[in-house]
């Protein structure tokens, strides 16, 4: 307390930005552990969904699974672990990088909203951050998960050589495609990764507000390293899947669009879809659309090959997978990251 008086306003300025400087990098060190950690833990789901979300039923060569259990057990059956953990590689460095960059971004622009204060920030300012998170992350990691997609798919893109390994699929893309191919579906992906994200922490904090508040007995004025004595393991688990699914929900339709979108192109070079809005045109069209006609589709169920059209539904396939995977990733991640980043704030006093 006695050194705190005998500070000047520069020096209690500077231990203010170091404090601030290593919060913002103990927010993304606990975030790039979550990331991993959930990554090698639900990743054959995430093989399963972007099978469903690019099998259009016009594109020959891809398999037709009848539901999730259907496919883990058939490409486990033709392709083994390998098919099952395809574009394992760049999904760990993409979810690491990307939790790790999210919560070092989301950290920051709290804090700036917040103007460094342990104030409580509104839903809105909550949104805000997590959409400036989100758009910076997708700039970032766009050409990682275009090679996850394609790492994916290629068991079943024969018209192209294989890519063997991380390096030698951006390398060949880069030769073949050119640089922009690295950031196909980026359209799509900034508007999933920012409205993904802002649902998400949004949710996230409030609830999590609210059962601090629900905790506490309504006492004003907890902090936030107070929260270790109020929330516990499980909390965090629930708070997470919550929100994951709440954004799921909302945004999975931009997730379809760019896995189709970043699919590799055929041999002759020519891609499967040249923009987001010929994804959508794409998937809706047929030659004799009615109203009846699309009624039917919707409360019939039918395989997607027996159609030239696809409609509504398209752009909530893989929902199932997606669920499955990312609504427990979710709850492994932000119990990670809160544990993680507690034990980083304990190291940090001592």
């Amino acid at each position: 307390m006695g050194e705190e008086r005998g500070m000047t306003a520069e020096e209690s300025s500077q231990k203010q930005y170091n404090q601030e400087a290593s919060s913002q990098w103990q927010n993304a060190t606990a975030g790039a552990v979550a990331g991993f950690a959930t990554v090698a833990a639900m990743h054959p789901l995430d093989v399963v969904r972007t099978r469903f979300q690019v099998n259009d039923g016009r594109v020959t060569g891809l398999p037709t699974y009848r539901n999730t259990g259907h496919a883990v057990l058939t490409i486990a059956r033709m392709e083994g672990i390998r098919g099952l953990y395809a574009g394992f590689s760049p999904a760990v460095l993409g979810s690491t990088v990307a939790w790790g960059l999210y919560f070092f971004f989301y950290s920051r622009a709290k804090q700036r909203y917040s103007k460094g204060n342990n104030q409580s920030l509104s839903p809105l300012l909550h949104l805000a951050s997590a959409a400036e998170a989100g758009g910076l992350v997708s700039l970032c990691t766009n050409p990682i998960w275009l090679v996850k997609t394609r790492f994916q798919l290629q068991a079943h893109h024969q018209s192209s050589r294989p890519y063997s390994g991380l390096y030698d699929a951006f390398k060949t893309i880069m030769r073949e495609e050119g640089w922009k191919a690295l950031y196909k579906g980026l359209g799509p992906g900034l508007i999933l990764q920012v409205s993904h994200g802002a649902i998400q922490f949004t949710v996230y904090e409030e609830l999590r507000k609210l059962l601090l508040h629900h905790r506490s007995n309504g006492t004003k004025g907890h902090h936030d390293n107070a929260d270790s004595n109020l929330l516990n393991t499980v909390d965090y688990a629930v708070l997470g899947g919550s929100s994951k699914l709440s954004a799921i929900l909302l945004t999975h339709p931009f997730q379809v669009v760019r896995a189709r979108m970043q699919q590799r192109p055929g041999a002759d070079g020519t891609p499967r879809y040249l923009d987001s809005w010929h994804v959508v045109k794409e998937s809706f069209r047929d030659s004799d659309f009615s109203p009846d006609h699309y009624l039917i589709q919707i409360f019939h169920s039918a395989h997607v090959g027996n159609h030239r059209y696809e409609g509504f539904r398209a752009f909530y396939k893989g929902i199932t997978p997606t669920i499955l995977k990312s609504v427990p990733t979710s709850s492994i991640t932000f119990l990670v990251y809160e544990n993680v980043l507690k034990l980083l704030k304990l190291a940090s006093r001592d």
